[in-house]
C-alpha cells in the first residue's frame, strides 16, 4: 500500500452466490466477478479501468463505493479501510467520493426536475448534518453547477425527458460534483453518446479535475478514449489485473498478450499503416467466471502459454509503475 494515495485496493474480490430451487435456495457456486484486484490511486490522477465486457470493471468500481459488498480484500480510502464498515459509517465517505453512471437516460430520475436532481445530495447532506447550507444556498449552487457544467441555470425546472443525451450527462456530472468529493468514479460515461458527444465530455471533465483537484477511476471499453483520459491504466481480464502502467508506456510498450491484442483491434487513419499491421486475433471465448482458477486466468486464449502458467498464477511484477502478470517476463508467483 502506498500511503500517499489516496485510494489503495489490496486483493480485492467480489463473488455472486449461484441459488439454485426456489423456496428452500441452496449456493451451488460463485461467480468470481472480481478475484483479486489490487491498484493505487495519487490524488489528482485519472487510472483508466480497461477490458472486454464481464472483466469485471464495473463491478470494481460499485464495491470501492460499496454499492457491492466487498467477498475478501481491503479498500483503503483516505487511509481509513472502508471494506466492512457500516452503512452509517460509510456516509462521511460518500461525501468524498461519487459515480457517474453510463446511461444518462436511466441514471437520472423522470420524475424530477433538473433543480431537485442536483440539489438532492446537497440536501442528503444538510439533512444528516454533514454540511451547512440554507435552501437560498442550495439553489445558488445549483444554479453554478449547471452553468460550470455547460447547461444554462434557466433550465433547472425542466425534466430530465426534455434534455438531449450529452446534455443529461452534464446534469450526471454536476450532481456528483455538487458536495465537492475527492474521488469520482466514472462508469463508462460517454459510452452511450455520440461521438462528437464524447469529446466534449471528456474535456469537460478534464477541465473539472483541474478546476476541483478531482482524482478519477474512469471505466471503458473503448482504448482511445483511455488512452486521451488516462495517466494510468489498469488492463483487467476475468476479474484480474493482468497490467498496469502509465498510458503513453502502455500504448508504446505493451507486455502482456491480452494488452497487446487489445490495442491491435484499435483502427490506424493512416490506410498504409493499417493494412500493414498484424492484427491479433484471439481464440475462444472468455471463460466463464464461475470457475475456480489455479492457474493464470488467461491460459485459455494464450499464444504464448507454458506448462507452469496451467498450474500457477503469475505474480503482478515488474520495473517502475509498469508491471505485468506473466511468466513471460517473471518467474514470480502469486502468494
Amino acid at each position: 500500500m502506498d500511503k500517499k494515495a489516496l485510494l489503495s485496493v489490496e486483493k480485492l474480490k467480489v463473488h455472486f452466490p449461484i441459488k439454485t430451487g426456489s423456496l428452500f435456495s441452496k449456493t451451488e457456486g460463485y461467480i468470481r466477478a472480481v478475484d483479486g484486484v489490487s491498484f493505487d490511486l495519487k490524488p489528482g490522477e485519472t487510472l483508466g479501468l480497461v477490458g472486454e465486457s464481464g472483466c469485471g470493471k464495473s463491478t470494481t468500481a460499485r464495491a470501492i463505493n460499496r454499492l457491492y459488498t466487498p467477498t475478501d480484500g481491503k479498500i483503503i480510502f483516505d487511509n481509513k479501510d472502508i471494506s466492512k464498515i457500516s452503512q452509517k459509517e460509510l456516509l462521511p465517505v460518500r461525501k468524498e467520493m461519487q459515480m457517474i453512471f453510463q446511461d444518462p437516460y436511466a441514471s437520472l430520475n423522470p420524475r424530477m426536475v433538473v433543480r431537485d436532481i442536483i440539489a438532492e445530495p446537497l440536501e442528503i447532506f444538510v439533512e444528516r448534518g454533514l454540511m451547512k447550507l440554507s435552501s437560498v444556498e442550495i439553489d445558488e449552487t445549483v444554479e453554478q453547477l449547471m452553468e460550470r457544467v455547460g447547461l444554462s441555470s434557466s433550465y433547472k425546472n425542466r425534466y430530465p425527458h426534455e434534455f438531449s443525451g450529452g446534455q443529461r450527462q452534464r446534469i450526471g456530472i454536476a450532481r456528483a460534483l455538487a458536495i465537492h468529493p475527492k474521488l469520482i468514479l466514472a462508469d463508462e460515461p460517454v459510452s452511450a453518446l455520440d461521438v462528437s458527444i464524447q469529446s466534449q465530455i471528456l474535456n469537460l471533465l478534464k477541465d473539472l479535475q483541474e478546476e476541483f483537484g478531482l482524482s478519477y477511476i474512469f471505466i471503458a471499453h473503448d482504448l482511445a478514449v483511455i488512452e486521451f483520459i488516462s495517466d494510468r491504466i489498469v488492463v483487467m481480464y476475468l476479474g484480474r489485473v493482468m497490467e498496469i502502467s502509465p498510458s503513453s508506456e502502455l500504448y508504446k510498450k505493451p507486455l502482456h498478450p491480452y494488452t497487446k491484442a487489445l490495442l491491435s483491434a484499435i483502427p490506424i487513419p493512416d490506410p498504409k499503416v493499417e493494412k500493414k499491421r498484424e492484427r491479433i486475433i484471439l481464440s475462444g471465448d472468455v471463460p466463464s467466471p464461475d470457475q475456480e482458477r489455479h492457474g493464470c486466468y488467461f491460459y485459455d486464449r494464450c499464444q504464448h502459454r507454458m506448462e507452469k502458467c496451467k498450474h500457477s498464477i503469475p505474480a503482478l511484477d515488474g520495473e517502475g509503475e509498469h508491471k505485468v502478470a506473466c511468466f513471460l517476463y517473471s518467474d514470480k508467483e502469486e502468494n
